[in-house]
């Protein structure tokens, strides 16, 4: 089916919206249960902290190599056998009975839950000039929920007993998508008849042929290292004094970053308006404003929750803006544009992580702070430097 012959329907949006967060709710279930597993396995914070970090570095492998698949292949059975595959993923998570067996399990399911990266250009594709900024906004958008709640989710099943709920229920929830999407997803095929190794090779060449590509890579880069960091070391913070709350209290702070998904259509709406650059500038801006606010965490909730919805309301601003951005260069190749800009934001996730891991089991959360500080103005210097990108 080419794209003049789809009609995108505000149904179908939606669809590809609730599958995108679910996919990619399946990397973040780990995050505020990392205590729990860690006690659980007799891990270090360092070692817990690898399950994060298997799941955003894996997700960024997946970027790479998976999704400029799509220029080559028929996307609807694409999305359906990647969907399956991350099923398994989950499977082997939830009855992992060591760590290895459960860094295997969250490999599998962040290779294969890029599938989310396949739904979202086939979107924008698929959506006229008038509103793919919309359209790009509300997948986003679905696409933070499902981060978000996957928290939520995660906390309150563990509650109920055992961490291991979270990834039975999720395999479930993911294979009933994966039957929606085999039923309602139209075809699609992109008339490419480059090889898959020249596919992977233009990948590359993206980045030496187009600046603009570099520069949002770079900042799409910064802004999810530093979303990372937060949510990363949140569980340890939330666990030890002077909170020491549970794992469903912990996956509620979830909630708090829901203005992000309000914050994923409006930049679409900027973006759409012509002022994008806007939104990168006051999303870098704000970036910086949460985490000096974050310093004072440890002993002020106030100061969490207000920082915590700050930052996830900046990361949307400035990934919806940069998306945008991305996709008016080349229709034609959206894949791989993502696929380009998409491995860079996971590769920022996972040092994210592992930074922060680092720096909170050797300086605790002020450390963190500091240290995502510095990549904020180095992200603002960054991100002001220019206006042609």
């Amino acid at each position: 089916m080419t794209k003049q012959q789809t009609v995108l329907t505000q149904g179908l949006v939606l669809l590809m919206a609730t599958a995108t967060g679910i996919a990619v709710a399946s990397n973040y279930y780990a995050q505020p249960l990392l205590d729990t597993i860690a006690n659980e396995f007799r891990l270090s914070h360092s070692l817990a902290g690898n399950i994060v970090t298997t799941a955003q570095l894996s997700y960024g492998i997946g970027l790479l190599f998976l999704v400029p698949l799509a220029d080559r292949l028929e996307r609807r059975q694409l999305i359906v056998v990647m969907s399956l595959f991350a099923t398994v993923g989950l499977l082997i998570s939830g009855f992992a009975g060591s760590l290895p067996w459960l860094l295997l399990g969250t490999a599998i399911t962040g290779l294969s839950s890029v599938v989310a990266q396949v739904l979202l250009p086939l979107g924008a594709t698929l959506a006229s000039e008038q509103q793919r900024g919309k359209v790009i906004g509300t997948i986003m958008g679905g696409l933070l929920l499902g981060i978000l709640l996957a928290r939520v989710v995660a906390g309150g099943l563990s509650s109920l007993g055992s961490w291991r709920f979270i990834y039975w229920f999720a395999a479930v929830a993911m294979f009933i998508t994966t039957l929606a999407l085999a039923r309602y997803l139209p075809t699609y095929h992109n008339n490419n008849d480059m090889s898959y190794k020249q596919i992977l090779g233009s990948v590359m060449g993206l980045f030496i042929k187009e600046p603009i590509l570099r520069y949002r890579s770079i900042l799409g880069m910064l802004s999810f290292a530093l979303f990372s960091m937060f949510w990363t070391p949140l569980a340890f913070l939330l666990a030890e004094p002077p909170y020491e709350y549970s794992d469903a209290t912990i996956g509620l702070f979830g909630l708090v970053g829901v203005a992000g998904v309000f914050a994923a259509s409006w930049a679409g709406k900027l973006a759409d308006a012509g002022k994008g650059d806007l939104g990168t500038r006051l999303g870098l801006s704000v970036l910086l404003f949460s985490w000096l606010l974050l310093f004072e965490a440890p002993s002020s909730l106030i100061a969490l929750l207000v920082g915590v919805l700050l930052l996830d309301l900046a990361v949307q601003l400035v990934h919806v803006s940069n998306q945008n951005k991305i996709y008016s260069l080349h229709p034609d190749i959206r894949n791989r544009l993502t696929s380009a800009y998409m491995t860079c934001y996971f590769i920022g996730g996972a040092f994210g992580s592992w930074f922060s891991v680092l720096l909170y089991q050797h300086y605790a959360w002020h450390g963190v702070v500091i240290g995502a500080c510095s990549i904020a103005i180095i992200a603002c210097f960054f991100g002001f430097r220019s206006k042609k990108y």
